[in-house]
């Protein structure tokens, strides 16, 4: 009966809870732990295709945690949540105890929820909607370890998103239906403009060293000093420019005046300057975890190199725009370099090119906004 109940809910003559102009059919309600700034564009395109708009429930980071939060949203409403974290470091827990307050307020014909089962207040969440007839759909990178806990939350949810089809696959194996996950590439923003005559003409020529691009966070976890060690290896040395700031800035900016005199440490940069910065660079290499950079890359008709973090890598990087190498495998890193640096100005172009056609085509926040759509009108079935 409950399937049934939450069916009628939303739906419409085509099925589910998508009209035919592609918008969700009622409120949605979204559950965050904390809303970085880069997700405010996507939740506010969300809202757009929500008739009945968006309302988003998020709280703080913890104090010691690297994340620029959103200040505000244009289009959803933002409900501050209350988070309590419970516990240290990567095995913290998370309360959000007024989460069925929130629900109680909005009144959502459906809820996206992160799927993570450290987020203690979610099963509650779940059992409100649930018993209303209303779906849940879950959220997240995948699940790479397995638990009775983390499978028994899933098989809950009416319908998973992952970041990634290697995370799509990790929700397939712990026995969720295949026709309930979907896959919504991580992303930060539209699709690009169109490439200008300096990406579409050949990106350089062997006269000078390479210009490589690193963005991101300065922190270990993101593994620079990999990158400096790979520059440095070489025979002929890339002109590599490093944008960002954080803890690990002063210890990096010691190993490059040992291994790379020329390595530009620029600071945080946004806007035109950030924007100038990924125009001059004929390669991105991002060497830890981490991928929302490679992201801006790709549109930027970038070539680029990361490593295979989280495993959302594969969707956005092929050998036709790049190298993918494993975490900490300098060796690796190293021969990827090499290889672009050895490479014919055409290939380059070649890759750029294709790097370009996969920020349009699959991985930004419209691709995704239509995947959450299409989740919905699973969820709003069973």
């Amino acid at each position: 009966m409950a399937a049934q109940a939450r069916a009628a809910v939303l739906a419409l003559p085509s099925g589910g809870p998508v009209s035919a102009s592609g918008t969700f059919a009622g409120k949605l309600g979204l559950q965050q732990r904390v809303l970085p700034g880069y997700r405010a564009a996507f939740f506010d395109l969300l809202a757009g295709r929500c008739e009945g708009g968006l309302s988003v429930f998020a709280g703080q980071p913890r104090a010691k945690e690297a994340i620029q939060t959103a200040q505000q949203l244009g289009a959803a409403a933002w409900s501050r949540a209350t988070n309590i974290h419970l516990f240290g470091g990567p095995l913290y827990l998370c309360l959000q105890p007024g989460i069925v307050g929130w629900l109680e307020r909005t009144e959502p014909e459906a809820l996206v929820l992160e799927a993570n089962p450290r987020y203690l207040s979610s099963l509650r969440a779940i059992g409100w909607m649930h018993r209303r007839g209303r779906p849940v759909v879950g959220w997240g990178l995948g699940a790479p370890k397995w638990s009775p806990q983390r499978a028994s939350m899933l098989q809950r949810m009416d319908a998973l998103i992952a970041y990634s089809s290697t995370g799509a696959q990790q929700y397939r194996e712990l026995g969720i239906d295949a026709d309930r996950v979907f896959v919504a590439p991580n992303a930060v923003t539209g699709p690009p403009p169109p490439l200008g005559p300096a990406r579409l003409s050949a990106p350089r020529d062997h006269a000078r060293p390479l210009r490589v691009l690193f963005v991101g966070r300065l922190q270990p976890r993101k593994r620079v000093e990999l990158l400096l060690r790979a520059c440095q290896s070489l025979p002929e040395r890339p002109e590599l420019s490093i944008v960002g700031d954080g803890p690990a800035r002063m210890a990096l900016e010691r190993e490059a005046q040992q291994l790379l005199p020329n390595a530009r440490f620029t600071g945080d940069l946004r806007g035109e300057a950030l924007e100038h910065e990924f125009g001059a660079a004929e390669l991105f290499v991002l060497p830890g975890t981490g991928g929302l950079a490679v992201q801006q890359a790709l549109a930027h008709g970038l070539p680029v190199i990361v490593a295979e973090a989280d495993g959302s890598q594969a969707d956005l990087v092929t050998p036709k725009n790049g190298w993918r190498v494993a975490p900490g495998d300098l060796a690796g890193l190293s021969q990827a370099l090499k290889e672009a640096s050895d490479a014919p100005p055409e290939k380059l172009r070649e890759m750029g090119i294709e790097s370009h056609r996969i920020a349009s085509q699959q991985v930004n926040i419209e691709v995704m906004a239509e995947v959450f759509i299409q989740a919905l009108r699973r969820a709003g079935e069973r």
